[in-house]
Order: structure tokens, then sequence, then C-alpha cells
């Protein structure tokens, strides 16, 4: 690996994040930034977490070693593992040996908490390197992250009372978990590791901005980037199937209790794509209700857009803050028109009667009308539905939106604006 040369008027983007492969949406986020960046003209360094499952980079020797949940381990490791949830030297040391090597221009971090851990930021603040953290979840606010205990929202740690996190063993259930928990997040608060170290918050949701504010966090410290798509990557020439469709994980807060019940009461075929811990209490659902449930399982790629891109529409039947879901996006790329919950982020993606339809989360019999009134629309209604969602999306969730606004961003923090990929060209 050869060192750059100082002389190469490129700006770096140093971009951070737990995990360097497509493990969720987050991931998705942070590596399609990686490379929406480098085409435009930065020299673009990752510092993440080694993983088998990690694409070759020339910067893994800087990665931290690998924390996973769930691989069994002994009692010493489990105490190191712990240490380094709450504060990792390990990713202080790597990132300064890092720093010292690239010289990064700017910073943007994204989930960093529980593998590389915050203490990196104070790292970066002095170094003087301005940095930015995009917020996927509500960790800055609540320990657990969702604002969720028992499948309901849950606010009870407002006003600093985190205490609730142990009182409620939000942690998987766990005493022990929830304590961790608990001692991470006095220790970052008390220490303010990203109160005092960050320059702004990149903000999916104006709901997220509204939480954020509520629960202590200065509104002009945050700004608002929506979450993007290609639209061009996406097919369109899809012929309209009998069914409607959920694609998620089956977790208790997706909702999908309720879709199954509310599929049964309207009479309307459901496609669930996607594995989960409440696959087999769902699955059960289905059959006492007699609803026309189909569990496709896992799909990603071409199988999992054609599934999305051939139903009635897409339904996000939420009961937590949801944020800013891709998948909305990914349908209104792929023609498809969205029923999503009124809670949350979901609500600023969904045009009503123009792009989808709303319901009340929770409430079977508001889900049953709006996929009864989706259904009630002719294929061809539907598909000027789902056109008008792409050229909705096509401008203000674009990715040459998403590059402009945080390019302007970087640029308010002090940044020089890089060269085009063609300005670079002519001039090298």
């Amino acid at each position: 690996m050869t060192i750059m040369d100082p002389k190469i008027s490129k700006p770096t983007l140093l971009k951070i994040n737990n995990y360097f492969y497509r493990r969720g949406g987050a991931e998705a986020v942070f590596l399609d930034h990686i490379a929406m960046f480098e085409q435009a003209g930065w020299e673009v360094v990752p510092f993440a977490m080694q993983h088998e499952l990690n694409p070759p980079s020339p910067w893994a020797e800087y990665f931290v070693s690998e924390i996973e949940y769930g691989n069994e381990t002994g009692t010493l490791n489990k105490f190191k593992q712990v240490a380094k949830i709450i504060y990792s030297f390990e990713a202080q040391r790597n990132l300064k040996r890092l720093i010292e090597r690239v010289n990064p221009t700017i910073a943007h971090a994204h989930n960093v908490y529980h593998h590389l851990s915050p203490a990196i930021f104070s790292t970066l603040k002095a170094a003087g390197i301005p940095t930015v953290m995009t917020v996927h979840d509500l960790k800055l606010a609540c320990p657990s992250y969702k604002m969720l205990r028992d499948a309901k929202v849950c606010e009870d740690c407002k006003g600093g009372h985190i205490h609730n996190v142990l009182v409620h063993r939000c942690i998987k259930g766990s005493t022990v978990l929830s304590t961790v928990v608990l001692a991470e997040t006095a220790l970052h608060r008390s220490l303010g590791l990203y109160r005092n170290n960050l320059d702004r918050l990149v903000v999916p949701s104006r709901f997220y901005i509204d939480k954020l504010e509520e629960w202590g966090w200065p509104r002009e410290k945050m700004v608002y980037i929506p979450n993007f798509v290609d639209v061009h990557t996406f097919e369109t020439d899809w012929t309209e199937g009998d069914y409607f469709v959920f694609a998620g994980r089956l977790a208790p807060e997706k909702g999908i209790g309720t879709l199954i019940r509310a599929a049964a009461l309207s009479k309307q075929k459901l496609v669930i794509a996607g594995t989960g811990p409440e696959e087999a209490a769902l699955r059960d659902l289905a059959q006492t209700l007699g609803a026309d449930v189909v569990f496709a399982g896992y799909l990603s790629g071409n199988a999992l857009h054609r599934l999305i891109g051939e139903a009635k529409a897409l339904v996000l039947p939420s009961e937590w803050y949801e944020n800013a879901p891709i998948s909305v996006l990914e349908a209104y790329a792929l023609g498809t028109p969205v029923i999503g919950a009124r809670i949350g982020g979901i609500p600023e993606m969904i045009l009503e009667g123009e792009t989808g339809f709303m319901a009340a989360p929770g409430d079977v019999q508001d889900l049953a009308t709006a996929l009864a009134t989706m259904n009630s629309l002719s294929p061809a209604e539907r598909r000027e539905m789902g056109n008008r969602a792409r050229e909705w999306i096509s401008v203000e969730f674009s990715s040459s939106a998403y590059l402009r606004r945080t390019t302007e961003l970087y640029s308010s923090l002090g940044t020089s604006l890089p060269l085009s990929p063609r300005r670079l060209a002519q001039s090298n």
C-alpha cells in the first residue's frame, strides 16, 4: 500500500461505521456514501471493525478487532468486550495512527456505539478534524436506542432518568446487559463524548430532529439531510400481482401482527419477505385467522425487487419511531406505492393519496381500510401513484441532492469543496 502524495489536491473524507459490509440500512447509507464521494472526486478512507464479511480494503490494518455478540467466549474475554463497548482505547489508538497517515479533511461517522465506541470522537476533536455523525436511530437520547419497551413506545428515560434502562431491563430483558448499557450511557454523557465533540448531527427525518430537541439536543447542531436512492438503478417494467407485500425483519415493533390481522379483515393476500424472532408466532397467527399470507423467507437483490415491484403496494405497519426507512424510497424507485403507519418519520415520506396511504399505528381497522382503499383502485391508478412517487423521490431524495446537501454541510464546517471528477481529469 502506498502513502498518498500530500501534493494531491483531493480532500480526504474519513468515513466511520462499526461494520464495513452491507448488514442493514445504516451500512447501506455508509457504503453508498463512500461510492458517491469517491465518484465526486474525494479521497475516501474507511474506519470500521474487522469482520470476515468485509470486502478487501487497503485500510483494513487500521480497523479495530472484532466484537460480535452471540459468539461463545470466556469470562475474561467477556470483561474485555464490556470494556471496549463502554470505551475503546484500541479504536482511539488505531484511529490516531490513521489520522497521522491521511490527515483527513473531515470525518463523517454513522453507527459507532458498542463496537468502535464514541471514544473516537475525542480523538478526532483533539486532532482538529471537523466531525459529523448521521443519526440512524435514537441512541443519543434513549440508552436502548429505539424508545421501545415491550413492543410499545417508551420515553421513560427522558429528562436524564437513564436508570430506567436497568429498572425495565430494556436490553434483551437482561439485568447484566442493561447494567452495561446504563454504565456506558452514564460515562459517555459525563464525558460529553457526543455532545462536546461532534460538530453537527445529520438527521434523515424531521421527526427525529424534533424528538432529539425534546430530549435536550440543540436544534442548531442538527441538519436535515434525507436518505437517498438512485432511481436509475431500479427497474419499473413490472406486471402487477394480486398481493400486498411486507419486507423486513420480523420483529415485534414492525407491526406485522397488526398487518396480518388487517389483511385477514380486508380479505387481501399478503406476502411477507424476511426472517426474525417473531416468525413462528406470525405463522401461527396467520393460520389461526385463516389469513391469505405467504411467508417468502429472506430475499435480496433482484428477487426482492421483483416481489416489491409486482406488489399492489409495500406496507410498512411500524409501531415504533421509525427514522427514514430506505425501504420506502426503494419501493417508490420500483414504481410501487406505499401504505405506512402514521408514526416517526414515515409520514414525511408518504404524500397521502398521491404516493400511498397511511394508517394509525397498531390500528387493525384503520390499516384494513387503507388496504381495501388501495385495492379498490385500478392497476393503472396504482401504477400512476407509483410513477408519481418515483418522480418525487428522483428530485427530493436523489443521490445528487444528497451529495449537494452533504457537501454544503462539509463546506460550512470549513472544508474545501472538491473538484468534480471531470475537472480532476483535466487537471491531472
